[in-house]
């Protein structure tokens, strides 16, 4: 009789964990809507001397997932001396294009840990209190911050593709910035987070100037993350999955070209990122490229170099899975005709080489054929000319639209 009664006891019990769990109410969850990876900016980048003294800098971001309750991550990551950001504010910005004005209805003041000041310790970033103001899907949010005393190191994002303001006094508040001075440059902004629903998740874009987005549109959001952007927020679907932008121009995957390595930054640009959950790894030609910048090396250099890179997306894959995350490998895309890299024969045998690699099974979890898209059919070696920006390694606007339309939304 005791046996008898075993099976029917946990019938029950088995039976009302549904009706247990349908009664919890699924929390919301941050996802990043907005990111850029960060670096010590090059002197030609950088801010002059004493520029953010007693000034207010405002810089426009382009989100991907909308929502009602915002967080904003400042940096100090390259810092050599603690910084004091002395008010935030966001507001959505006006309008599209080259302005500093926003809605001024819906200025808010950012705080952390409830202070309107905060200040961040030399090599840290800092996640601000949650800020209610809609903002829709696919907007610009407008990052305003007043500093006392400058930055004794500057960190920055160079490849903004974006317009940024600064003038002296504090002007966090203010409609628009009268005779700001403009830069095209980001400078101690990291990332916006959403509240989103619980099935809301990101996609890390991890590359170089062309995920950065060389040669697209300043302040036209028109890279290939943008665009995959808007593919994802045109399926009723997908509208829950944003992209973060990690691109640095002229980033190269083993040696300190600009920004940090890639494997060096992985850590804080891929697995510190709110809500990720896949990354696409697009990196690569600048490690070719730079091999023979300065003439040609013996054939032992191309066949270290080829395995130093496939160590590298080995490290990536490895350590990417150990957080759960999802590995999306990206060909790297022909560049003969180059002039900046004037890539001979043993060159483009090593990008033909680790491409195949790429796209062998068993090694990302999906691979994204970049080269094949973009590849001119008649001379694969090179870029399509109706998608060449002119240098032969930079795809144009169309080039990074057709880019992002071959790209399946299934794999997300």
């Amino acid at each position: 009789m005791k046996s008898a009664k075993l099976p029917l006891l946990a019938f029950v019990f088995f039976a009302a964990i549904p009706l247990f769990a349908a009664g919890v109410r699924i929390q919301p969850v941050w996802v990043g809507s907005w990111a850029a990876s960060q670096q010590i900016p090059e002197p030609r980048n950088s801010l002059p001397p004493g520029a953010l003294r007693d000034a207010t800098l405002r810089q426009i971001v382009h989100l991907s997932v909308g929502g009602d309750t915002l967080r904003i991550h400042v940096s100090n990551a390259f810092g050599t001396r603690p910084l004091l950001f002395s008010a935030v504010h966001i507001a959505r910005a006006a309008t599209a294009g080259s302005t500093s004005a926003i809605d001024p209805a819906t200025d808010r003041a950012v705080t952390f840990n409830g202070s309107p000041s905060v200040v961040v310790p030399a090599g840290a970033e800092y996640i601000s209190d949650p800020v209610h103001l809609e903002m829709p899907a696919l907007s610009s949010l407008a990052i305003t911050i007043y500093f006392t005393d400058p930055p004794a190191r500057e960190t920055g994002h160079p490849g903004s593709r974006a317009d940024s303001y600064y003038v002296q006094g504090n002007q966090v508040s203010a409609p628009s910035l009268a005779n700001a001075q403009t830069v095209e440059h980001w400078y101690q902004i990291s990332g916006v987070d959403v509240l989103a629903p619980a099935d809301s998740a990101s996609i890390v874009a991890l590359g170089d100037s062309i995920t950065d987005g060389h040669a697209t549109t300043t302040n036209g959001n028109d890279r290939w993350t943008d665009d995959l952007a808007a593919r994802l927020q045109a399926s009723p679907a997908m509208r829950n999955v944003s992209v973060l932008n990690q691109g640095i121009g002229g980033n190269c995957l083993l040696t300190q070209c600009l920004g940090p390595n890639t494997l060096a930054r992985f850590d804080r640009d891929v697995l510190a990122q709110t809500g990720v959950r896949w990354v696409i790894v697009f990196e690569g030609v600048n490690d070719l490229g730079g091999l023979t910048f300065h003439g040609a090396v013996p054939a032992a250099a191309h066949q270290e170099l080829v395995q130093g890179i496939i160590g590298a997306y080995r490290q990536i894959i490895e350590r990417a899975h150990a957080r759960g995350i999802e590995v999306i490998g990206a060909t790297i895309t022909p560049f003969a005709g180059s002039g900046f890299y004037h890539p001979g024969a043993a060159t483009l045998s090593d990008l033909d080489t680790i491409n195949a690699w790429i796209r062998a099974p068993g090694h990302f979890d999906a691979v994204l054929d970049f080269n094949k898209v973009i590849a001119d059919p008649a001379d694969p070696e090179r870029l399509k000319p109706a998608w060449d920006s002119g240098d032969h390694l930079h795809p144009n606007p169309a080039g990074y639209h057709a880019l992002a339309d071959s790209i399946p939304l299934s794999l997300f």
